[in-house]
């Protein structure tokens, strides 16, 4: 029996890993290698590795785990999950089975792309959805923002450290006078319109087509896709979650265990607001060392 089974190995997973490889606990990392920015050309804000492809950050991350001989990495997808504190059973992909004590959740979310033409083509290199992790390199740039909701006004202010270049997509919307108003003293236009396509271009620059057939050129482009969990492993175990605006998040408490004794959650699952690289590899460290704290006799 394993002393903990991580489920999903991208950077809160190998976080939690490393911390548990490094304490002699016995883990084993079940990854289906699908990260979530895997469509990002480069990983920015991460203190050592800024500007550098977040694949290639994982691959060396994998490699430097492999000095830990308590540490067990699996290409596989786990289907299930049974049993309770000290006596977890993972069923994975092929019908290899994993018993452990503990288990940390880490196997992230998945943007929910829009059925516009183009969306999912632009998604990581013209459509973005992180000023931190991206606001940088077009600074100064004409910005887009696609409105999803009232969390976009904020957004919207949020840019203008950036750039003082900002047009506001409504995409069918109807936006508050009041916030209107406030949009107009900033001089942030609002482009009515549904939009119905996203011409991509090389590099950033991507031209929004609306239904009235205007069509709009921006240098990059922010949206905020509707995300879901990429598995439902949370849902048969019952595990309590908190609804965010752009979908639901795994609850847990201040040592990283969800409402089941036992079970950890950290990265993109657990993180409603901003998730970054940073903040996963945080969270994943975390989960791991509570996680090992739990089993002291």
């Amino acid at each position: 029996m394993d002393d903990v089974i991580i489920i999903g190995g991208s950077f809160a997973g190998l976080a939690g890993a490393l911390q548990l490889g490094r304490a002699r606990r016995k883990v084993t990392v079940l990854d289906t290698g699908l990260p979530r920015n895997r469509f990002a050309g480069h990983s920015h804000g991460l203190l050592g590795h800024d500007h550098k492809p977040p694949l290639d950050i994982l691959a060396e991350a994998r490699r430097q785990l492999a000095r830990y001989p308590a540490i067990k990495l699996v290409s596989a997808r786990a289907e299930s999950i049974s049993g309770a504190i000290d006596d977890f059973t993972v069923l994975a992909s092929g019908g290899e089975s994993f018993r452990a004590r503990r288990l940390i959740l880490s196997y992230g979310v998945a943007d929910q792309m829009p059925d516009v033409p183009g969306y999912a083509e632009s998604w990581g290199t013209s459509i973005v959805p992180c000023p931190y992790c991206d606001g940088f390199e077009v600074a100064g740039q004409h910005w887009g923002l696609v409105w999803s909701g009232p969390q976009s006004h904020n957004q919207a202010r949020l840019f203008l450290d950036w750039t003082d270049k900002l047009t506001l997509f409504a995409d069918g919307h109807d936006i508050p006078p009041e916030i209107q108003a406030d949009l107009a003293r900033r001089n942030i236009p609002v482009v009515d319109g549904r939009i119905v396509e996203i011409a991509h271009h090389k590099g950033h620059i991507a031209t929004v087509n609306l239904a009235a057939g205007r069509n709009v050129a921006v240098d990059i482009l922010f949206a905020h896709p509707r995300n879901k969990p990429s598995a439902s492993l949370h849902e048969s175990l019952g595990l309590a979650t908190v609804d965010t605006p752009s979908g639901i998040a795994l609850k847990v408490d201040e040592r990283r265990q969800t409402s089941m004794p036992g079970v950890y959650a950290a990265g993109d699952l657990t993180t409603p607001f901003l998730p970054s690289v940073t903040q996963a590899s945080s969270q994943g460290a975390m989960a791991g060392i509570f996680a090992q704290q739990s089993m002291l006799v």
